[in-house]
């Protein structure tokens, strides 16, 4: 027994084994400017985002309230040249129009325009719709063709 060697006196100790070890302090940098990279382009990827849909939203209902003043003008036959003002609701915003009825160069046409505004973050923005009508048709002989057998 006394032949017996104590293994530890003859082998060094060793470091913990470098595969179990953390990050290095270059690693977690390396990360840190990789984030400090890519989350501000994120966050304004997803900011352009949402203004495009909150404008595409708001030129919808632009179009809708436009739509229903030009089919409500060429519905009551109203023949006067010029302008016409006035605003309406859309899901809760009000929306400012203009229409216009102005002569039509190429036929005896006439050429309705309507042109929305609206607010959005700070900016007026705006959409047109035009339609052309014959001035020398009116609501009720347009509907008496409907009839028709």
């Amino acid at each position: 027994m006394g032949s017996a060697t104590n293994s530890s006196a003859t082998m060094p100790l060793r470091a913990a084994d470098s595969s179990t070890a953390g990050f290095t302090l270059a690693e977690v940098l390396a990360a840190l400017v990789l984030l400090a990279i890519v989350v501000p382009v994120a966050l304004e990827a997803v900011s352009l985002a949402s203004r495009a849909g909150s404008l595409g939203q708001r030129k919808a209902a632009a179009a809708r309230v436009a739509e229903r003043v030009l089919s409500e003008y060429v519905s009551t036959g109203r023949t006067e040249t010029g302008s016409d003002t006035g605003s309406a609701a859309e899901a809760g915003l009000l929306y400012q129009w203009r229409l216009e009825r102005t002569p039509w160069a190429a036929d005896p046409l006439e050429e309705v325009t309507v042109q929305v505004t609206f607010d959005l973050q700070g900016e007026t923005r705006s959409l047109s719709l035009s339609t052309l009508i014959d001035p020398t048709r009116t609501a009720a002989t347009s509907g008496a063709t409907a009839s028709d057998p």
